[in-house]
């Protein structure tokens, strides 16, 4: 990444935490974290909404968040460690670790390590009652996880296809600990979070932090009004869904799989955990592929690598352009929780940043003016229509509809004509390409109203949550 790219994306973050505001709070989120990490150090770092509503806590990025299926990435990462220091084999079967599956005669026992770490070892995936996943019963133990293995936990040939599986990343957690000598836990908070440094880290519910968790919420898809949601512990299951962390230390724990850094594992061990072995679902045009215990997608231009997670309250979501070094981390809390929105709207907004600006044009009134300071135009504004803001993209003066899940979605460039004109230069020819935008300030500068798409009338928006009544 040059030096101008850096300064372009730094110079675009002010507009990203006014975005992500703007959607947490439209969505109705609790609240959220983000984090941004790029040129080798943790750049943004913000908190949204509230740690617990009903007490009025607000959010902060200390806040610790069930971060679920990005313990697979954990997991994944402490297998390749293993494999590196010689203590097992990815062709190695399962029964050579967990000799009860051998005993009893189950076909898990013969699926190998890289099966269970691709999700292609046919094992079901949450077991004939996963009623723990809505607290309806405490999550299995080990014995109690073997028993699930055992009977009916098999559902597919090995090889046979990409079968997602909570139940067979936790066996890979049994395996960990017979091929480690040591708890799955101990292992990953000793060999992976102590060896970064990563304070607001572990692999399980510590009663000792209960007060540093952000509560979790459920959705508004059978209700408008949320129920908050306890924390639990997930047991034999934390290789799988047991993890807890913030979004700062997320994006570092990612940092951690760039390539060239060697703190975890080797580039060659990265490579193969980061390569695409299963496409999720082949009749979905951009599905995600899977690696090891990594989900490989394209965001824009981006092939991104990293995970989400669903636990009961909580869904999270991160991802890492190894090639760019940038990583971000979206953690909300609530089970309709948009975190793969967010995560992706930060990495659209960061590309729109990096755009060059256009070819400026003649607009009706006149030349584009290139001496007039764009910052006079900028803002949040809004009619009974809905949000527009007006924003400095790295070299383009842009709008955009902050209320829209992808906020390049109907973006419009506009180009200076006067002290009071914008021109809508380029956009949907559904809009007003072509037309005006006539600001009118008050004596101080500050917009008054914008007359603009369309020859409506918009205001500048205070406070979210206000009324703002139309004039």
């Amino acid at each position: 990444m040059t030096s101008t790219a850096v300064e372009t994306i730094k110079a675009v973050l002010p507009y990203i935490d006014s975005w992500l505001e703007y959607r947490t709070w439209k969505t109705r989120t609790p609240g959220a974290q983000a984090a941004v990490y790029f040129d080798g150090e943790l750049q943004f770092s913000r908190a949204y909404g509230f740690a617990d509503v009903e007490a009025g806590i607000a959010l902060t990025p200390t806040h610790l968040f069930r971060i679920a299926s990005h313990s697979k990435t954990f997991t994944a990462t402490a297998i390749l460690q293993l494999f590196e220091a010689g203590k097992l084999r990815l062709d190695d079967v399962a029964g050579d670790f967990v000799p009860e599956l051998v005993a009893a005669g189950s076909p898990v026992a013969r699926v190998t390590v890289r099966d269970l770490l691709e999700h292609s070892a046919g094992v079901i995936r949450d077991g004939l009652d996963g009623d723990y996943w809505q607290h309806a019963r405490a999550f299995p133990d080990e014995t109690e996880l073997i028993a699930m293995i055992i009977d009916g936990g098999d559902k597919a040939l090995p090889g046979e296809g990409f079968n997602y599986t909570n139940i067979g990343y936790s066996l890979l957690g049994l395996i960990i600990a017979a091929a480690s000598g040591r708890s799955y836990n101990d292992y990953v908070a000793t060999e992976i979070v102590a060896r970064l440094g990563l304070t607001n880290t572990g692999p399980e519910l510590d009663p000792a932090r209960a007060s540093e968790y952000a509560a979790g919420y459920t959705g508004f898809h059978t209700s408008l009004v949320r129920q908050a949601v306890d924390h639990v512990d997930t047991r034999a299951m934390a290789a799988a869904t047991g993890f807890y962390a913030t979004a700062d230390d997320l994006v570092h724990y990612f940092a951690a799989h760039f390539i060239g850094d060697e703190r975890l594992l080797s580039d060659s061990s990265k490579r193969m955990q980061q390569r695409e072995q299963w496409l999720s679902d082949a009749a979905t045009p951009g599905a995600a592929h899977y690696g090891l215990g990594m989900i490989i997608e394209r965001v824009g231009d981006h092939r991104v690598v990293g995970h989400s997670g669903g636990y009961p309250g909580h869904i999270t979501r991160s991802i890492f352009d190894p090639a760019a070094g940038l990583a971000i981390s979206v953690l909300t809390n609530a089970v309709d929780g948009p975190a793969a929105e967010l995560s992706n709207g930060i990495l659209r907004l960061i590309d729109a940043a990096l755009v060059q600006a256009p070819t400026l044009s003649l607009g009706a009134t006149g030349s584009a003016r290139s001496d007039i300071d764009s910052s006079r135009f900028t803002g949040r504004f809004a009619n009974m229509w809905g949000v527009l803001d007006v924003v400095q993209l790295g070299e383009r003066l842009v709008s955009l509809h902050p209320g829209s899940p992808n906020p390049l979605d109907g973006l419009d460039e506009l180009e200076i004509i006067d002290e009071n004109t914008l021109l809508i230069s380029k956009g949907s020819g559904f809009g007003s390409v072509g037309e005006s935008m006539v600001y009118e300030f008050d004596a101080s500068g500050a917009v008054v109203s914008v007359r603009g798409s369309g020859g409506m009338s918009l205001w500048p928006l205070g406070e979210l949550g206000e009324a703002h009544p139309l004039p």
